[in-house]
This record gives structure tokens, sequence and C-alpha cells, in this order.
């Protein structure tokens, strides 16, 4: 049986729904087989990312309406052939989602896939509920501001609560990226420093992602910024996943690094 990953934030704007295609893309290259899932009801992007929008025919809801059936609605990836998609709704809202129907969607999803990857809309209404009740691991995405900690923090608590393993005594993997990483920001103290985030939310930290302007331009030409071998972000993103597949590969310090840069270059002209 396959590992569901919720990948949630609590707000919008902090890139969870390019961590989510990127991670899902990095999975795959690992030789797993993996589905990306977009629980965000009403308003999909995700498919856009992923070079896909052209390809949706059928959807999630639909899928559990029993309209179409779950091979007519996945669509494989156009650049690994490990990596399928499944495409949220854009004319229904978040009300249809029924928890008993959600569970039989996942349950079929884990038996053909070794990752499914449910990309969680923004906020903790009823849609985020729904994303996180069946999910054996949570991925967390955060930027380094108060606003974006203080949401994450409100959305773990409700991920604690209202789980389904939690309900039957057990815990709820998570993990924690901080996305869109300025070092210079953080030196500064503009920007929250990694290990003040990790005393905040309590949960181990799985990978940093630097800022890169790359990332947007990928995102609309519909090509995730992992494909791009000189990215940082997509090195990052790269790592995560080779992490999630079970690597043991250390934490690659932004911020650190650039401290350390600057003493090099500090010293140069003493």
């Amino acid at each position: 049986m396959g590992v569901v990953i919720a990948v949630i934030s609590g707000k919008g704007g902090v890139g969870k729904t390019t961590a989510s295609a990127n991670i899902g893309l990095g999975i795959a290259q690992n030789d797993k087989k993996c589905v990306v899932v977009d629980f965000d009801i009403g308003q999909r992007n995700l498919d856009m990312i992923l070079g896909l929008e052209n390809r949706v025919v059928y959807d999630l809801v639909q899928v559990m309406d029993k309209e179409a059936s779950l091979r007519q609605a996945l669509i494989r990836s156009k650049a690994n052939p490990n990596m399928f998609f499944l495409a949220a709704s854009q004319t229904k809202d978040k009300s249809v989602l029924e928890s008993s129907k959600v569970q039989k969607l996942i349950n079929n999803l884990k038996k053909e896939f070794d990752f499914v990857i449910l990309d969680s809309p923004a906020g903790i209404e009823s849609g985020y509920e729904h994303t996180i009740e069946f999910a054996d691991v949570a991925v967390v995405v955060v930027n380094p501001e108060v606003s974006s900690i203080r949401d994450a923090d409100r959305a773990i608590g409700i991920l604690d609560s209202k789980s389904q393993k939690v309900k039957e005594g057990h815990d709820v993997g998570k993990y924690l990226i901080i996305n869109r990483i300025i070092p210079k920001m953080v030196q500064s103290g503009e920007m929250l420093r990694s290990e003040d985030i990790l005393d905040i939310l309590s949960i181990p930290l799985i990978g940093k992602v630097p800022e890169d302007k790359g990332v947007i331009d990928a995102s609309n030409q519909g090509k995730p910024i992992i494909l791009n071998k000189n990215s940082g972000a997509g090195q990052a993103y790269q790592r995560i996943a080779n992490r999630l597949c079970g690597q043991d590969i250390p934490i690659y310090d932004i911020e650190a690094d650039e401290k350390g840069l600057f003493s090099k270059l500090a010293g140069m002209f003493h």
C-alpha cells in the first residue's frame, strides 16, 4: 500500500502547490510510482504548473461520483512516466467532498501508487480537513515570516485533532519545508531564522528551499523547476523528494552558507 502525503500550509501564497508538483516529480525520478492529487476544489492550478491543463477531461469529483473511472481521470506526466496527476473540479466547491468518498478514492490510489501526494487548498476549512483526514504524513510548507508560521501552527493543530490516524490512537508524521529563503534577509533579521521556526512549530525539518526567480517562469511554462538542474530551488526539491524516499541526505544550510561567504569576503578586505 502506498504512503499518503498531504502537503499543507495554513495560508495561501507560500508555494505549497509548487512544492507538491516538484516533490511528486522528484519522487517519480526515484523510480517510485507517484500520483499528485489536486484537492483545491473550484480553484485548481496544479494542472498548469505541471503543464497538463489541456489534458484534463475528468476530475476527482467525477471519479468519486462514479461519472468516470479512476483510469479515465488519471493523467500521465509529460516529464516522467512514473508520475500521474488527478485534477480538482473547477465547477464544484469544497462542499461536495464527503469523507466516505474521499476515503474510497484514497484507498484505491494507495493500491496503485507508492506515493499519493495530496495538494491541500489554502486555509483550514472543510477542503483542508478532507485533505488531511486520511493522510499518513503531512509536509508543512512555510515562508520565513510570522504570519505564515502562525497559520501553519494552527493547521498543524487541526491535523493533530481531526486526522483519522489520530482518532485511531496513532500519530501523523509531520515534516517541515521552509520555502523562499533569502539568506541576506535572514542575516539582517528581516526574515525568521530556521532555528526560530523550528522552535515554534516543533516538527522535523525535511528541507530548505531558497528564493528562486526561475520558479515563476517554470510554473508559467508548465515545467516544474526540479527539471532545471542548475536551479537552487530545483536542487532543494530533489533533495526533499530523495529524503521522502528514504535517502539519508544532510540538510543544506542555506543561511550558514551565505554567512560564511560574507565572512570570507570581509576577510579579503582586512
